[in-house]
């Protein structure tokens, strides 16, 4: 019973994982022109280009992303929650622990792009590779308020770790 929770939990994270990227992307006006942003919409376009057709977009959201990240987060905590065995008693603690898998998924998507965003500094800086651009667009726009708090020493820029150290915190907190 243990590798079929195991099978299930890691199959339908990385469906969540597609959708929040998807949304991500989205959210920071990512290049879908990558490789990269391509397979995310290779992945999640059974289930986001119908529902396009009946939620249209309010402002610059995509309520069709929105809508499907909640439906395979909500997919995932059930299928969680009939395989261990908890019960659907409670709906208020099943949309928490839902949106707390959530949130934490989207921490950690932060905290592993920074890290990569980190590295790929070092290996091609100023270069091109497939997914260091899309990185730079997901991970800029939560390093630039850092940058204008805490400057650069020289050539290091410490707001990587700075938002690591934070992000790092908040997870703490989550659990």
């Amino acid at each position: 019973m243990e590798a079929i929770r195991y099978i299930v939990d890691t199959l339908l994270w990385l469906l969540t994982l597609a959708f929040l990227l998807r949304f991500l992307f989205q959210l920071v006006r990512a290049d879908f022109r990558d490789p990269m942003a391509d397979a995310v919409v290779r992945v999640t376009n059974w289930l986001i280009l119908p529902l396009r057709r009946v939620l249209p977009p309010m402002g610059k959201v995509d309520t069709a992303t929105v809508v499907a990240v909640l439906a395979v987060a909500a997919v995932r905590t059930a299928a969680l929650f009939l395989l261990t065995g908890m019960s659907f008693a409670d709906p208020l603690s099943f949309v928490r622990i839902m949106l707390v898998e959530l949130i934490d998924l989207t921490l950690r998507v932060y905290l592993f792009a920074l890290l990569l965003y980190w590295l790929t500094s070092f290996v091609t800086p100023g270069g091109y590779a497939p997914g260091v651009r899309l990185l730079s667009q997901l991970c800029e726009p939560i390093l630039k308020p850092v940058r204008r708090v805490i400057p650069r020493i020289g050539q290091l820029d410490l707001s990587v770790l700075w938002v690591s150290i934070l992000i790092g915190a908040l997870l703490i907190l989550l659990r």
